[in-house]
């Protein structure tokens, strides 16, 4: 069974448009969840809302949405009251403009979603803007309005379909500098950037995330099946800190220790791969010397 759709509109390239549909590209499901019980019954807990001054518990009915104006004062402000800011982005995706992929900022990437055709006769135009974005290596910037906001949204081909991914505000962003500045700039030695390069050399690898492990989903999975079949969970011993003070150049040198206790270092690296550049093309120069004399 298909997953109910989270969004319907238009995608509007200038005069070309096509019905879509936004589907949520991430899930919480299976997630260990808790919920809050009563200890003495066993029984699940009812969230009420309480009125903060006269303390009476508040019916469905009775909830509204309220803006705050000042210290305690509100100002209401109905459902169908919302709809009156009926902006053009409501049901409609509007391509604004397309830029590299590399400018955008990582922090401003917040949730993305799947976009797809909405019925057969969208195909064709839905395939048209994407096969342009990918012919241009460029992504989309547009408007969307979703419960009740507006966002913009990053749209990018993605397979078949299109990936578009909302972005914050700058507002919503914290200026970095209120973090950064105090970090001091000490004199580094190059030594140390080398060993500390050597490392990750060792650690080279492709982005995977096939191989990513949530090791504390399986233990939560694991301590709730053992406690249900009433066996005791025993708390571990606190992990007690270090106590002594390793100098850096001393951590990066134990770092580089490899397989067996054998250390290593960057200079040694260099000419084991310099020696194997060597072998290399002996082997080469050997064998066109046999293909020549053949």
């Amino acid at each position: 069974m298909a997953p109910r759709a989270y969004w319907k509109g238009t995608l509007k390239l200038s005069l070309v448009s096509c019905p879509v549909v936004l589907y949520p590209a991430t899930t919480a499901a299976e997630k260990t969840r808790f919920h809050l019980i009563n200890r003495e019954t066993g029984n699940r807990l009812k969230q009420q809302m309480i009125d903060s001054e006269t303390g009476d518990v508040v019916e469905s009915d009775q909830k509204g949405r309220g803006y705050e104006l000042r210290k305690g004062k509100y100002v209401e402000i109905e459902p169908e009251e919302l709809e009156a800011v009926q902006i053009e982005s409501n049901h409609t995706i509007d391509i604004e403009s397309f830029v590299p992929s590399e400018e955008i900022d990582q922090r401003y990437l917040n949730h993305p979603y799947y976009i797809a055709p909405d019925g057969k006769a969208a195909v064709d135009a839905f395939a048209v803007i994407r096969d342009a974005m990918k012919d241009q290596d460029r992504v989309a910037l547009a408007k969307i309005v979703l419960t009740n906001r507006e966002h913009m949204i990053a749209i990018e081909p993605l397979g078949k379909g299109l990936l578009g991914t909302t972005l914050r505000f700058p507002y919503e962003l914290r200026d970095e500098d209120q973090f950064f500045d105090d970090i001091k700039s000490p004199k580094i030695s190059k030594d140390m950037v080398e060993l500390a390069g050597h490392i990750l050399h060792t650690k080279a690898a492709h982005f995977d995330p096939g191989k990513f492990k949530d090791d504390y989903e399986t233990a939560l999975k694991a301590l709730v099946k053992r406690k249900a079949s009433g066996k005791k969970i025993e708390l571990p011993e606190p992990e007690e800190r270090p106590s002594n003070v390793v100098s850096l150049m001393d951590a990066l040198k134990q770092s580089l220790k490899g397989r067996g206790g054998k250390k290593t270092t960057a200079k040694s690296h260099a000419r084991r791969t310099s020696g194997r550049q060597r072998a290399a093309r002996k082997t080469h120069r050997s064998t066109a010397r046999q293909r020549k004399a053949g």
